[in-house]
């Protein structure tokens, strides 16, 4: 794959960067900046070979029309807080507007574009589109750097057209990413765990399907686990459950029988008799769910105390651990104890410990962990698990 080392003197040229800034607002306010702090050693490389620098990235799904809430505007000013520079901003992007910044962009200035999404050609399904999109970019600068992790798994115009057009090569980010998910899948260190959570199954299985000959102990928590404990035959009240999934998982199960490998389940539930922070709540065991007084209204909403315990326990054993999903709903605080145990003891692992992305990662701020208590904190949780899942990429593919 070619990468930032493979381009020549860029003193004066125009390099256009996909990031991804997909970050999370609350009105004109970042919550949680650590994509654009991990956009940074890529851009300040460039800027300190004297480039001009386009930086686009996407945010949200405006699904090609134009709204105000999925602005970049409060990116591109968090972007120069961070680099101590007064960065540029277009308020569209290949319109007039945005012509008549990069014509003004001088030698180690930045500029940011508005967000790519609200243009149609950029998620258009017909490659035709896309590419007519592409080509606008591709006008205003002389070479692409991709560093947007996050999005290398989507054939869209950015990601996939555009690196066709222009001499392209992989950001700083990009082989951070690589290199770390390249330790997980050849020859990790053992004891090797992955812990999965989130609200699907549907969505973690292909992961589970190709991790599951490689690993050592599988640890499973959040909404997805109410489907692994219906496998069972246990009777999960009003938790998330994926009925049409239950046989695929029952199949997974007897795998990892046969293969020697553990599923470690919780044997105890957080359960509730609402959805909300002022709901009642108590404990169980994972058999017994509609047999608190809630009966079959009743919803786990997070891995039990003890669960919580045994899974860090396991965890803090381990020399290599990926961890996808939080265990329950940690925005709420009374459904926040699994995530918070699984993340405190993902820090202290004396190893390789990665977190993947997506809710991961802003479950692990949200708690007040630091990026580096971990190895390392992924900034796609969709591309990680794809990769993972031996899955083609095609924004990496096209760097090659």
């Amino acid at each position: 794959m070619r990468t930032l080392a493979d381009l020549p003197n860029l003193k004066s040229k125009t390099v256009i960067v996909r990031c991804d800034l997909n970050v999370p607002l609350d009105g004109s306010r970042i919550t949680d900046d650590g994509r654009v702090i991990a956009s940074l050693p890529t851009l300040k490389h460039l800027l300190n070979q004297g480039a001009r620098v386009i930086v686009i990235s996407h945010l949200g799904r405006p699904d090609g029309e134009v709204v105000a809430k999925y602005s970049l505007e409060p990116v591109a000013a968090r972007l120069g807080e961070l680099l101590d520079l007064s960065v540029g901003f277009a308020s569209d992007t290949v319109d007039a507007e945005a012509a008549s910044a990069v014509a003004k962009l001088q030698d180690g200035q930045v500029l940011v574009l508005e967000n790519l999404r609200f243009n149609p050609g950029e998620t258009a399904k017909e490659a035709s589109d896309r590419e007519a999109f592409a080509r606008k970019l591709a006008a205003f600068g002389d070479f692409f750097v991709s560093d947007g992790f996050g999005v290398v798994h989507r054939k869209q115009a950015s990601v996939y057209e555009l690196p066709g057009i222009l001499p392209s090569v992989a950001g700083l980010l990009i082989e951070a990413e690589l290199k770390v998910l390249e330790r997980l899948t050849k020859n990790p260190e053992r004891p090797y765990v992955v812990v999965l959570g989130g609200s699907k199954v549907s969505d973690k299985l292909g992961v589970i399907d190709h991790l599951l000959p490689h690993v050592n102990q599988l640890l499973v928590g959040g909404g997805m686990v109410f489907t692994f404990l219906a496998a069972l035959g246990y009777k999960v009240g009003s938790s998330l459950l994926e009925v049409d999934q239950i046989e695929r998982v029952k199949g997974y199960l007897k795998r990892a029988e046969d293969l020697g490998i553990e599923v470690v389940l919780p044997t105890d539930i957080v359960v509730a008799s609402k959805f909300g922070a002022d709901a009642e709540v108590l404990v169980t065991g994972s058999d017994l769910i509609e047999g608190t007084p809630f009966g079959a209204s009743g919803l786990g909403l997070d891995i039990g105390p003890a669960s919580a315990l045994h899974f860090a326990e396991v965890i803090r054993k381990a020399r290599t651990v990926f961890w996808n999903g939080p265990m329950g709903v940690f925005e709420i605080d009374k459904f926040a104890n699994g995530t918070k145990q699984v993340a405190l003891a993902l820090s202290e692992v004396d190893g390789l410990s990665v977190v993947g992305g997506g809710d991961s990662a802003a479950a692990v701020r949200i708690l007040g962990f630091t990026d580096d208590q971990f190895s390392h904190i992924s900034t796609g949780g969709g591309a990680s698990l794809e990769y993972l899942e031996g899955k083609e990429m095609p924004g990496l593919e096209v760097l090659k």
